[in-house]
C-alpha cells in the first residue's frame, strides 16, 4: 500500500512524488485536501495555463459517460507530452470506481490522474481499490493537530518576518483548525494586519481575527443539536452585533460534528455505550454541555454525522471562495443541520 502519512507529505511531494502517476486524495479536511491537489498538480510539470494538457474534471461528468475518465487518462495528448486529469468531487461513484479497478489492475497510464475526494471511511469502494493497489499513492488529509497549525503559522507569518508572542499564538490556535484553506486564509490576514510591527501581539488576534470570548459559540452549537431554531436565530443575532466573525461559529459546529463522528465509531468499533465513551473522549466537554452531547449522541446516525460533517466543510470552503456570501452562507448551513437534528429527535422520540 502506498499510503502517504500527512507527516510525510511535505517530503513525498519536495522529492517528486516518487513516480506516481495516479493519486487519491481525500480526508475530512475538504481545503488541505485541495492544496494537496493543488500542489502535486503543480509538480506534475503539466501547464497549468494550457487546456489541451489540463483537464478538470467533476465526478458528475462521468455520469452520462462512464468511460470518460478512463479514455482521458489514456489518451495521447494533442500536440504530444503528457495531460494530467484532475477529478473533482469524488466519493464512491460506480463510474469511477469501474475505472479505478481497471487501472489499479493495470500498468502505468498514459497521463497523470489526480482524484480529489471527500472524507471516505475505511472498507469504503474507492479505498478498498486504491489502498492496496502499488501503482497509486493515497493521501488522507485530516483536520490540521497542534504541531500542524504552528508550523502553518511561523511559515505564514515568516514571509512577512513577523514572530508572533506566546499569548497571541494561543489566542490564534484556538481560533484555527478544521480546515487548512480557512486556516490559511486567517493567518494571512492577520499577518497583512501586522506587516511592518515585527511582532504579533494577543491583541492583534483579537482585532483581526475576532475574540471568542465575547459570544460564546458554544450556544449556537447546543441550538443546532438540540434542534431548536428559535435558540439559533437568537445565538446568531448575538454573533453579528457583536461582530464575532460567523465563520467561528461554522469552525465549532464542524469540531463537534467530527468528535462526535469519532465517538459514535468508537462506540461501535469497541461495543461501548455512550456513558462509557463520555468518560474517555468527552471527558473535555463542559459538564453543562453532556447531557446536550449524549442526546445527540443517540440521535444521529453515523451516516447523519458524516453527512452533515461534509455540508459544513464545504459551507466553509464556499465563505472562503465567496466571502461576500460568507454570512448567508453560513446562516442557511447551520439552519438546514438544526432542521435536520429537529427531525432526527422526532423519529427517536
Amino acid at each position: 500500500m502506498a499510503e502517504v502519512k500527512s507527516h510525510e507529505f511535505d517530503r513525498f511531494a519536495g522529492r517528486g512524488t516518487g513516480g506516481y502517476r495516479i493519486f487519491v486524495i481525500y480526508g475530512p479536511d475538504r481545503g488541505l485536501v485541495s492544496e494537496r491537489a493543488a500542489l502535486l498538480a503543480k509538480k506534475s510539470g503539466v501547464a497549468q495555463d494550457d487546456p489541451f494538457a489540463m483537464l478538470k474534471l467533476d465526478v458528475s461528468d462521468l455520469h452520462n459517460d462512464p468511460g470518460r475518465l478512463l479514455d482521458e487518462v489514456n489518451a495521447l495528448g494533442l500536440f504530444g507530452g503528457e495531460k494530467l486529469i484532475w477529478l473533482r468531487g469524488a466519493s464512491n461513484e460506480k463510474p469511477l470506481l469501474d475505472a479505478m479497478s481497471v487501472l489499479a489492475a493495470g500498468p502505468d497510464p498514459a497521463n497523470i490522474l489526480i482524484v480529489e475526494a471527500g472524507d471516505l471511511k475505511k472498507g469504503s469502494g474507492l479505498r478498498k481499490i486504491a489502498e492496496p493497489a502499488n501503482t497509486i499513492a493515497v493521501i488522507p488529509c485530516y483536520a490540521d493537530d497542534a504541531k500542524a497549525l504552528n508550523a502553518l503559522i511561523d511559515a505564514e507569518l515568516g514571509q512577512d518576518g513577523l514572530t508572533i508572542t506566546p499569548a497571541a499564538r494561543k489566542l490564534l490556535l484556538d481560533l484555527l483548525g478544521g480546515d487548512r484553506v480557512a486556516s490559511r486564509n486567517e493567518i494571512r490576514k492577520l499577518s497583512l494586519y501586522c506587516r511592518g510591527r515585527g511582532t504579533v501581539e494577543e491583541e492583534d488576534v483579537s482585532a483581526i481575527i475576532g475574540d471568542a470570548s465575547s459570544v460564546s459559540t458554544d450556544e449556537a452549537v447546543d441550538a443546532i443539536l438540540t434542534g431548536n431554531l428559535p435558540a439559533l436565530r437568537h445565538s446568531l443575532h448575538k454573533v453579528g452585533t457583536s461582530k464575532t466573525p460567523i465563520f467561528l461559529v461554522l469552525q465549532s459546529c464542524l469540531k463537534q460534528f467530527q468528535m462526535m463522528d469519532l465517538m459514535r465509531a468508537e462506540m461501535e468499533e469497541k461495543n461501548l455505550q455512550i456513558g462509557q465513551v463520555m468518560m474517555t473522549l468527552g471527558r473535555h466537554i463542559h459538564f453543562k454541555r453532556k447531557p446536550i452531547i449524549e442526546k445527540a449522541l443517540r440521535n444521529w446516525t453515523p451516516a447523519a454525522l458524516s453527512r452533515e460533517t461534509q455540508r459544513i466543510q464545504t459551507a466553509i470552503l464556499q465563505t472562503r471562495q465567496k466571502q461576500s456570501l460568507e454570512e448567508s452562507i453560513a446562516f442557511q448551513t447551520l439552519m438546514a443541520i438544526a432542521l435536520q437534528s429537529a427531525r432526527s429527535q422526532r423519529q427517536t422520540a
